[in-house]
């Protein structure tokens, strides 16, 4: 599994003019799923999403009772090696990668963070509002 987290002072995702999603101070998960990807993957990500010190001061989601944006993107698993179109392999289907997006933004409920997401498999804007800017992409396992 591989995410990008965006340290971010407010975040939403828009679907056909819609507000689905939206956050304050906080994190944006950009997360891609592989074929291979299980619960071991899903709790590493949790883990560390809600406890890497990304945020002001040193400090995690946490600590300071912070807000996660996550949004599935298969596009993390593009391979470009070759010629000038992204070969999509790594990324593991709509069936399959669902599930495991829904079960990360579920691990972190269930440690008490506030979590909203995007529509998965949609056509979805979204506007992050950088702070810093702190980019951390993470890989599971790495």
């Amino acid at each position: 599994m591989r995410t990008v987290l965006q340290r971010v002072t407010s975040a939403r995702v828009t679907v056909a003019g819609e507000v689905v999603g939206e956050i304050g101070e906080g994190l944006v998960a950009l997360v891609g799923v592989t074929h291979d990807d299980g619960p071991e993957e899903i709790a590493t990500t949790v883990r560390k999403i809600a406890q890497l010190r990304l945020l002001r001061d040193e400090t995690s989601v946490l600590d300071r009772g912070a807000q996660v944006l996550v949004v599935s993107q298969f596009t993390l698993h593009a391979d470009v090696r070759k010629g000038r179109r992204p070969s999509w392999n790594a990324a593991a289907p709509g069936p399959v990668a669902e599930p495991v997006v829904a079960a990360v933004a579920d691990g972190l409920r269930e440690l008490g963070v506030s979590v909203a997401t995007g529509r998965f498999g949609a056509d979805m804007a979204i506007d992050i509002h950088a702070d810093g800017p702190v980019t951390i992409v993470l890989d599971v396992p790495a």
